[in-house]
């Protein structure tokens, strides 16, 4: 059996990078899956949606999208770009459970000014908040 290879974390610039490129293909699957349901709503039915429907729809539409990427290969689309894969803190693939909190992590993670993501520059191993308390760090592929 050949050695373990170390495990080497992409730096901080290749993850906003790979997050930069995800915003673009997420707004793709939003104008899909999101926008084109609720005008044609709009367009048959005469009728709006109420805001909180679309940002439930919207927050729906997103935690598939990402939960399903990461059980299936640990990588979005800008991730198998960029060679960035996500996995347990053991290195093994994610469990269902760690994908769905490091999805509802990543929300105030985000939005919170960017926190959990200035976080990864204080962090003994470089890793954002969300991933540090999901159990999860991103390695390269």
């Amino acid at each position: 059996m050949p050695p373990a290879q170390p495990v080497v974390n992409p730096g901080i610039a290749r993850r906003l990078a790979s997050m930069c490129y995800e915003s673009l293909l997420v707004l793709a699957v939003l104008a899909v899956l999101f926008v084109l349901p609720h005008l044609m709503l709009g367009a048959f039915a005469q009728r709006m949606v109420s805001p909180a429907i679309i940002q439930a729809h919207c927050f729906l539409v997103l935690l598939v999208y990402f939960v399903w990427f990461w059980l299936h290969g640990g990588q979005t689309l800008a991730m198998k770009t960029w060679r960035i894969r996500l996995v347990s803190c053991d290195g093994l693939p994610l469990r269902p459970g760690q994908a769905l909190l490091r999805y509802l992590l990543s929300w105030p993670s985000i939005l919170l000014g960017g926190a959990g993501i200035v976080w990864a520059l204080l962090d003994r191993d470089g890793q954002f908040l969300h991933d540090r308390l999901a159990g999860t760090r991103l390695i390269f592929a």
